[in-house]
């Protein structure tokens, strides 16, 4: 599963040469992952932080390639690339929005019913939005976090305090 976060470059996240600082990603990648988590219906200020709870980033791994400038449109690109019981590792991919196709096919599978007598029964699957043959990120990332108790930030295990999250993330992780 892959999330899409839109990215529209404002001219306060760029440096002198115009390119967005380097810094200003790991905003757009918190975005990002509250954008995922949400897709999954599971809200971090609901679910997470009313629960007393917080997921801090415990580690960061970021190669850029290519800058986006001032101006330009573009969007994070959010999976899950491996769920463990202490940790989640996110891949956040920056893209163009000229990476995004269309893909009619995939719109009218993705309407199509699950089966005979399904008809008006069953939501359709969600389309996950397609990248452009040869498309490559511009910055990509592995995001590791953690939740731990909001008042001692004692980390805890997801698997024991959110079960369902668990998984979820345990159905689409690109690692097992």
């Amino acid at each position: 599963m892959h999330v899409h976060t839109p990215i529209k470059v404002r001219y306060g996240e760029t440096d002198m040469m115009g390119v967005v600082y380097h810094a200003n990603y790991l905003l757009y990648f918190e975005d990002a992952r509250i954008d995922f988590l949400n897709a999954l219906d599971f809200s971090y200020a609901t679910r997470i932080e009313g629960a007393g709870y917080m997921s801090p980033i415990h580690d960061v791994e970021i190669h850029y390639r290519a800058p986006l400038r001032y101006g330009e449109e573009g969007f994070v690109r959010t999976s899950v690339a491996k769920n463990l019981p202490m940790r989640t590792v996110y891949r956040q991919q920056v893209y163009r929005a000229e990476d995004v196709v269309e893909d009619a096919a995939a719109d009218k599978a993705s309407d199509a019913p699950d089966g005979p007598g399904t008809e008006g029964t069953a939501a359709p699957a969600r389309r996950e939005p397609l990248l452009r043959e040869g498309a490559t990120p511009l910055v990509d990332a592995l995001i590791t976090v953690c939740v731990v108790e909001r008042d001692t930030f004692k980390p805890v295990s997801l698997k024991r305090t959110f079960p369902d999250l668990y998984a979820a993330y345990a159905d689409i992780a690109e690692e097992a």
